[in-house]
């Protein structure tokens, strides 16, 4: 019979994440406080599949860095890693807008979309020496069939090839959205190691109960791979100041604390970190 502690070994984790180089304010991997007691990804953001001309046109999986290059860059990963030897870096892919438009995930066709992806993300992951890669389109021009098989087929191939060694979907409680990555769990979960779901997404001044409720709602739409989360920059969700913490303590007291993603560093250099300091204190107690 399973005890309590062991069913807790089984599901918390000390993994802790952050989103870093969308804002483009000169944050740096080094501004980041590291707690050496957990497993830190850095996770640049982003990498999209549009020209960085003006204005910006999809080009069907030939993928450009749009992060803040000048600060982060291949060096910059290099130094962070060699200086911390629990620190993994990955790149996620899309997000919300391109020059202050939609991304949309726009494919030509399933098999163009990955070849090209596969040999440009390649190109980028070597070029930066990253460990994995994680999926946040939030916009649609395809159906949830075509994203499916899109970015199932390149998380198998990039694996396949030893070119990353983890790879996360970043959902959040939206129909559309929804649609299109519970069709890639159902068909490509077992080649998803982490679900960064955007807790934050839901409204302002969600309740500790409320998040619980949430939480339990999407472990069960995503398994047991779905992270705790929540936004430096106030715009929605529960917050560390009004119990995130709390909520995060009882998950570990189930056993479910899989671990904590924050959106993002380049909003919480302002309050120094001070949040990032206590997620990583509280995984890495295991209590």
């Amino acid at each position: 019979m399973l005890t309590l502690s062991s069913t807790q070994a089984a599901t918390n984790s000390k993994l802790f994440r952050e989103y870093i180089g969308a804002e483009f304010n000169n944050v740096k991997f080094s501004n980041v406080p590291i707690n050496p007691g957990v497993d830190f990804h850095f996770i640049l953001s982003f990498a999209i599949d549009y020209t960085t001309s003006s204005p910006p046109s999809p080009t069907n999986g030939r993928f450009n860095v749009f992060w803040d290059a000048d600060n982060l860059s291949p060096s910059q990963v290099h130094s962070i890693k060699g200086n911390h030897g629990n620190v993994k870096v990955a790149l996620s892919l899309g997000g919300d807008s391109v020059q202050g438009r939609f991304a949309y995930f726009s494919p030509s066709s399933i098999n163009s979309w990955v070849g090209n992806a596969v040999s440009s993300l390649t190109e980028i992951i070597k070029q930066y020496n990253l460990d994995g890669i994680d999926i946040d389109y939030e916009h649609f021009h395809a159906d949830p069939n075509t994203f499916a098989e899109c970015i199932g087929q390149l998380v198998t191939t990039l694996k396949g090839n030893g070119v990353i060694s983890f790879a996360s979907i970043a959902p959040f409680d939206n129909d559309q959205v929804q649609s299109h990555y519970l069709a890639l769990w159902r068909k490509y979960g077992h080649t998803l190691d982490y679900v960064n779901f955007q807790f934050y997404a839901y409204d302002q001044g969600t309740s500790i109960s409320q998040f619980m409720n949430y939480f339990q709602t999407q472990s069960s739409n995503y398994g047991g791979k779905v992270l705790a989360s929540f936004t430096t920059d106030g715009s929605g969700g529960l917050s560390p100041a009004n119990g995130f913490f709390t909520a995060c303590s009882r998950l570990q007291s189930q056993g479910k604390l899989r671990g904590i993603f924050v959106w993002s560093a380049d909003t919480s250099m302002k309050n120094g970190f001070r949040y990032e300091q206590q997620s990583q204190a509280l995984l890495a107690s295991g209590h």
